[in-house]
């Protein structure tokens, strides 16, 4: 399995489960990193990544995947730490040593700039472990005003959403699919900065930059 929800912005469930097989078969527990494909604006001015965490326990359904995303000026150096206000990734950013974050899920991926390279789009894939219990949030990080929002679509509509790209029919929004397990087909839904929803019908989603490597990559040392 590529992606738990079939997502054309994967994260990484093979090494996740692969990781969880090594470590906890030696040493039982551990930390490890890994890095996400890098996404370069089409000027080549920013660069933004991935740093995942996996917190390998024993019980494979009581590790933890944590992440956060920075946005690199190239010509400068300066890095924008930009993390999600969704519900996993605020409780663990809250997290005291005494919170139980176990067997949660939240994974931060680099998907696409706007047309103008302004703002960043990401997908944060949130889960728990061993359940059907997962769904996407778009964050969007404007580099104008310095600010990050986390949307999705309004939670009545679906039990789990796929984030797809910026919204072609609706400029500026980004572009979901969202449905039911079960479900055959999952409708479209476009979601502005705050929340707003509206259902969209043969949309296409747009993604601006590009990759500058397919390859995730496992870090030997702690960023």
């Amino acid at each position: 399995m590529n992606d738990p929800l079939n997502s054309p912005y994967p994260v990484p469930w093979e090494w996740i489960t692969a990781t969880h097989a090594k470590v906890s078969s030696t040493m039982g527990t551990g930390l490890r990193y890994y890095r996400s494909p890098s996404l370069v604006s089409t000027n080549g001015e920013y660069t933004a990544y991935s740093r995942i965490e996996l917190q390998v326990q024993p019980e494979f359904s009581s590790c933890r995947v944590s992440s956060v995303m920075f946005v690199e000026n190239l010509k400068t150096g300066e890095l924008q730490t930009v993390a999600a206000a969704s519900p996993l990734a605020e409780s663990g950013f809250h997290a005291s040593d005494e919170t139980d974050m176990s067997g949660t899920i939240a994974i931060l991926v680099p998907v696409a700039l706007n047309q103008t390279g302004s703002r960043f789009l990401a997908r944060e894939f949130e889960a728990i472990f061993n359940s059907s219990d997962m769904s996407d949030y778009a964050v969007i990080w404007d580099r104008n005003d310095n600010y990050t929002y986390t949307v999705a679509p309004a939670r009545s509509l679906y039990t789990h959403a796929v984030l797809l790209g910026w919204s072609q029919v609706c400029p500026g929004q980004v572009l979901f699919r969202a449905g039911n397990l079960g479900d055959r087909t999952w409708p479209l839904y476009a979601v502005d900065q705050s929340g707003q929803t509206v259902a969209v019908s043969y949309d296409q989603p747009l993604v601006f930059g590009s990759q500058a490597s397919q390859d995730w990559i496992e870090s030997q040392t702690r960023f």
